[in-house]
């Protein structure tokens, strides 16, 4: 199987025209030529086609005819409006990717809005290599089989994420040399080019306390000094890296029972590929914590969980819950736990959580063990029933 030829989760509508947003390396190109075969295919990471788009974005559209693909179109937001010409007066079916969301979504939502579909396509889900999803992690339980085979491949998916060339390469030294590459070119060179930055040092220092900060509060002024950039050049960098989809926030539960504003985000990397391609040492805490929210965060994005966001929450008293999220009218609490045997303080925030929330709610716990459990109303879900599941 060569790199990142396995079907995708994703599935579009039909007919449509589309925009799908993913970080860079995370199989959107291939995914695209592999479904729509018989569209003509531009890509403005070729610089005749970005200077043609520049120059004379009609005449490039026109050129493409009726079903086309245009790849990385962030480069030159403003092609949306001839975009929008075909589409509306040629009838064109027009599928769109962007590495990032800096200047496009704002660009295709004034001149696509209901022309096109917004789609999301992450770095691979933990088993999508292997076919399609097999089960609903926090609805059904997975089978011995798949609980066994996710045990003995979750240090590696730990370690090295799931960017397809990753996934489908041959042995751990070619995964870590793939994540150095991504190190020296998408991360850090790219991401300096799309937000005309110039300090490769600074964002290396962003890195570096992004990945020591897992699961804590992200204090800007904190990342700005250890980083020696000021406040505005680190929110910015911050910004940026999120825009590039690398790493998502989240925001603080306000409806939980203190019922109170919480203004400080935190922030997880996409793929734990990224964390491994910096090579910071990190706590196992953090790259499990990490491994399962952005696992999840993944399945929200294409829509198999179906939540507007997800939230973290922090309890009057000081303790917190890594997740909190409202699908199908039910609230989901969720902790990560880097234990075997979680104990009755590891799942006390959930459960008291879970019994004072006074619409209807969930609680559920990650953990290292082997077997699903119920205690004290919360679900022990094995971290390897994230393999395959949907």
């Amino acid at each position: 199987m060569g790199a990142m030829m396995f079907k995708r989760w994703l599935e579009l509508k039909e007919g449509r025209s589309a925009l799908i947003i993913g970080p860079r390396r995370c199989g959107k190109t291939t995914f695209l030529k592999s479904r729509f075969p018989g569209f003509k295919y531009a890509t403005l990471d070729d610089f005749d086609y970005l200077d043609w788009a520049e120059r004379d974005p009609k005449g490039l559209i026109a050129s493409l005819g009726s079903n086309f693909i245009i790849d990385e179109i962030q480069r030159v937001p403003k092609l949306t409006v001839a975009v929008k010409f075909a589409v509306d007066n040629l009838n064109a079916t027009a599928i769109m990717t962007g590495s990032s969301s800096i200047g496009l979504l704002d660009s295709a939502a004034d001149t696509l809005a209901g022309r096109i579909n917004l789609y999301s396509l992450p770095t691979a889900c933990w088993g999508e290599e292997n076919g399609p999803p097999q089960h609903n992690v926090f609805n059904d339980r997975a089978d011995l089989k798949t609980l066994k085979e996710a045990a003995r491949q979750l240090e590696s998916a730990m370690t090295n994420g799931m960017f397809p060339e990753v996934v489908t390469a041959a042995d751990s030294a070619a995964k870590s040399e793939i994540l150095r590459n991504y190190r020296n070119t998408y991360f850090t060179r790219d991401i300096l080019q799309m937000a005309n930055l110039e300090n490769r040092e600074g964002l290396y220092a962003i890195f570096q306390n992004l990945c020591r900060s897992i699961g804590s509060h992200l204090e800007v002024s904190n990342f700005a000094r250890e980083a020696s950039l000021s406040m505005p050049s680190a929110k910015k960098y911050l910004n940026t890296l999120q825009m590039s989809e690398l790493t998502f926030r989240l925001y603080g539960w306000q409806f939980g029972p203190a019922k109170r504003y919480i203004k400080a985000a935190k922030t997880y990397f996409a793929d734990n590929g990224i964390i491994q391609a910096f090579a910071i040492k990190v706590s196992e805490g953090q790259v499990l914590e990490n491994f399962v929210i952005a696992e999840l965060e993944k399945r929200r994005k294409l829509g198999f969980i179906k939540a507007e966001q997800f939230f973290y929450y922090k309890t009057p008293s000081g303790k917190e819950i890594d997740l909190v999220f409202a699908a199908d009218g039910v609230i989901h609490a969720v902790e990560v736990k880097a234990a075997k045997a979680p104990s009755a303080k590891d799942l006390s925030a959930v459960r008291d959580f879970v019994r004072s929330s006074e619409q209807p709610a969930r609680g559920f716990v990650f953990y290292l063990g082997e077997s699903y459990e119920e205690v004290d109303g919360v679900t022990l879900i094995p971290v390897a029933a994230l393999y395959t599941a949907r």
